[in-house]
């Protein structure tokens, strides 16, 4: 499984889904770049999540607050408290490990002789920054380690300049940034990531409902996009692993190759803990007036939130395959980064070429996603090529494509080929993609 880890990192490099940050100055750990299709795969992942979330839903609004906060806003939330992992450090090379990772311990012990550790300290996870041109602790800030906190410092706002009545919920996807004591498992870990989050906000006494509904509705989005059924569950996390407010806490979890089942996402009912903070540090009360009942009542809040880059790892290895003569990523074609690619058959051949163009053309004004041409090497080269990136169709235009105005389409998943008038290719192609996403 091992090996899995290594082929998904050589991938992700070779066909520009994923390169390691600052590569040509060594690098630096915890902090990768998305290359061109890592790029399209993530937009498609947010737009997917977007699309469940809020364009198909009339119960959720969306957000896009700020990387930088009032630095009470961080007082308040509990983490410049409590926002920390257990610390070690090594007495002889003075390397730092979470103390609770004990894998990583042992096999740096293997590497040195009876080496020593200080005792557990705390690290705070935040990065410190500063607003203004003094580095002082009167101008001293953080760098958002997750988005929720611009969704409840916002509470008021959105009720305020919008419709929204409870229950109701506010979406947002942006940055984080957490300064890991150790990273590692490609994207799995690391020191900035996006985040797509939901604070769905209930009146008390519907929350353990809503909050059953939102891991049902969660866990079904990965299954509709494809995630095996076989490698993804949903943990109820026992009272001692949570947060003290917790009234409770679920992962989603995923069979992930370097660790077994492990988090994938985190499901928490938050009771009234967030906006009573708020309320309580900045003085202002961030309540609910219920119109209808006349009364006045701080929400709860369901939050289901995930890492953009958990989820390309997860959905890479997922759809990962070696096959007899290739390897294929059968990723969901509402994931693909390139949704059909094009082919002349032979590129020398300008009656071809040009056919082969005028379809390509013709194809991206058409079809909701990427489409690429390629007439680069032989034919099975470029199939292969295209398997390898997951691109659900294939079209290839030949020379009975200019006797009969016909083009061969090639599933990627099954390779069957299929000779489809090219009038008719728009309505295939779309009918077939379409077709794949709802299922």
């Amino acid at each position: 499984m091992e090996n899995l880890m290594s082929k998904i990192v050589s991938l992700a490099k070779r066909r520009g889904f994923v390169y390691q940050n600052s590569e040509i100055y060594g690098g630096i750990n915890g902090v990768w770049d998305l290359g061109p299709l890592g790029t399209l795969l993530a937009n498609n992942l947010k737009q997917e999540w977007w699309r469940s979330m809020v364009f198909k839903r009339d119960d959720v609004v969306g957000l896009d607050s700020s990387i930088l906060s009032h630095p009470r806003v961080w007082e308040a939330s509990g983490h410049l408290k409590s926002f920390t992992d257990p610390l070690i450090e090594c007495k002889i090379c003075h390397g730092r490990f979470r103390a609770d990772h004990k894998k990583e311990i042992e096999e740096h012990a293997k590497t040195h002789k009876e080496p020593s550790f200080t005792d557990v300290k705390q690290f705070n996870l935040m990065f410190k920054t500063f607003m203004g041109p003094l580095d002082n602790e009167e101008h001293k800030t953080y760098l958002r380690p997750e988005t929720a906190q611009g969704i409840f410092i916002n509470f008021e706002n959105v009720i305020s300049s919008t419709r929204v009545k409870i229950p109701f919920g506010i979406a947002q996807i942006g940055k984080g940034f957490r300064n890991e004591i150790t990273t590692g498992n490609f994207l799995f870990r690391v020191r900035e990531f996006e985040m797509m989050e939901l604070e769905f906000f209930v009146k008390p006494g519907t929350d353990r409902d809503w909050y059953e509904y939102w891991k049902k509705e969660r866990l079904k989005w990965y299954l509709n996009l494809g995630i095996k059924k076989e490698n993804i569950r949903i943990e109820e996390l026992p009272k001692e692993d949570v947060a003290h407010y917790s009234r409770g806490t679920s992962e989603i979890w995923y069979n992930w190759p370097f660790m077994g089942f492990g988090e994938l996402e985190g499901i928490a009912n938050r009771g009234d803990y967030d906006l009573s903070q708020h309320s309580k540090f900045s003085g202002h009360e961030l309540a609910y007036f219920d119109e209808e009942e006349n009364t006045r009542f701080t929400p709860y809040v369901i939050e289901p939130s995930v890492g953009v880059g958990r989820l390309i790892l997860a959905f890479l290895i997922d759809a990962y395959k070696e096959e007899e003569k290739r390897v294929v990523l059968k990723l969901h074609p509402g994931l693909s980064p390139v949704k059909v690619a094009v082919f002349p058959l032979l590129s020398n051949k300008l009656p071809l070429a040009k056919l082969a163009k005028d379809i390509y053309d013709n194809l991206k004004k058409q079809i909701n996603g990427v489409v690429s041409y390629d007439d680069r090497g032989n034919i099975g080269k470029r199939y292969f090529s295209q398997d390898e990136i997951g691109t659900p169709f294939c079209v290839t235009v030949d020379f009975q494509s200019l006797k009969d105005k016909t083009v061969t389409v090639r599933d990627r998943d099954s390779m069957k080929q299929e000779r489809i008038k090219i009038k008719d290719l728009n309505i295939y192609l779309q009918n077939n993609l379409e077709g794949k996403i709802d299922a």
